[in-house]
């Protein structure tokens, strides 16, 4: 039987990767980000679908279904991500913010292909004030179309992802018979921390150029001023352990009320990772400082704990990977979600 899938706002493809090793067959993905379209692309070890560049209110449902050759009701998995910024507690956002007018742009999709489930990965914020009314709206249009909706908070780090990384999954059944048979997967137990994923690593080059054997795997030099800090602190560390005289200008005001405290810091070698982000390439926004050496965490670093596999590759320059790394949903975090929902059919 084939498990078919559409994966929307796909960013660099971590959701395809793990869905595909689910078992799922990856028929279509699209992004308006046209680096992360490239970074798919790129990598045609583990993709062969058709990726494309476009903005979901460009798609023509009819026109793709006639593309991939199947009908209204046959796809098996319609999964997403909309751009989540709009809801993030590390951004003060609004609901009027254009991004989270994507939320209902990805259910009307759904309707319209009518696949068996859908899924969608957002920040648990969309739940809260600011997004909880947009959200149901979008979940009420979902049933109204006969879908059951699961939705769960899930932690990476309980599924094989070496990081804190707290997500809300929802996931819509179509109520077929009137029997519903998805059930969130259970925790594997095992954490697997920092240490358990990169301390094998060498060395990477400090100026800039990667290493020889490892792509991505490169580390800026400091400034004198951030390499003194990083110097001072210990691992797990962040600013409020500095002394007054390394700490940024705008934390000598009230270093208890602005900005996150877990910046300017390093990991720990025998715990999970924070949350991997999309400027996590720098220890100046958070614990991003590797757990030993004067440095923040490599690019290739970043993509291991989020579960990229070593040779997948990025397109781009620094910053455009760190944030198709950052962005993107832990491949390991995928499959576990994915096999849950192929089970749930036969």
């Amino acid at each position: 039987m084939r498990h078919t899938c559409i994966d929307s706002f796909s960013g660099a493809g971590g959701l395809s990767l793990g869905l595909s090793k689910a078992g799922f067959e990856i028929l279509f993905s699209f992004d308006i980000d046209e680096l992360s379209i490239k970074t798919q692309k790129l990598n045609t070890k583990y993709f062969n679908h058709e990726a494309v560049c476009t903005d979901i209110t460009q798609i023509n449902s009819k026109q793709l279904m006639k593309q991939l050759g199947i009908k209204r009701g046959v796809l098996t998995l319609f999964a997403g991500g909309p751009p989540c910024q709009g809801f993030s507690i590390q951004r003060i956002g609004e609901d009027s913010d254009d991004r989270n007018n994507l939320i209902f742009e990805f259910m009307k999709k759904v309707v319209d292909f009518l696949p068996k489930f859908f899924l969608m990965e957002n920040v648990p914020g969309i739940a809260g004030k600011r997004g909880k009314e947009i959200l149901e709206d979008a979940i009420a249009f979902a049933e109204q179309n006969g879908y059951a909706i699961n939705r769960q908070i899930l932690d990476a780090q309980d599924y094989g992802v070496p990081q804190r990384r707290r997500r809300l999954i929802i996931v819509g059944e179509r109520m077929l018979n009137g029997k519903l048979k998805f059930q969130f997967p259970k925790a594997i137990g095992k954490k697997f921390t920092v240490r358990d994923i990169i301390s094998k690593l060498p060395k990477p080059p400090i100026d800039g150029k990667d290493h020889a054997k490892i792509s991505l795997h490169r580390s800026d030099k400091l400034s004198k001023i951030n390499l003194e800090r990083i110097k001072y602190l210990k691992q797990g560390q962040g600013r409020e352990f500095l002394p007054e005289k390394l700490l940024a200008e705008c934390h000598k005001i009230d270093s208890s009320v602005i900005g996150h405290r877990n910046v300017y810091g390093r990991m720990s070698w025998d715990e999970v990772a924070p949350t991997i982000t999309a400027r996590f390439d720098s220890f100046t926004r958070g614990l991003f400082g590797h757990p030993e050496q004067h440095r923040s965490i490599s690019l290739r670093e970043g993509a291991l704990l989020q579960t990229f596999p070593m040779d997948f590759d990025f397109c781009g320059n620094k910053v455009d990977v760190a944030r198709q790394i950052g962005n993107a949903v832990p491949p390991k975090l995928a499959y576990a979600i994915g096999k849950k929902i192929i089970q749930s059919i036969v």
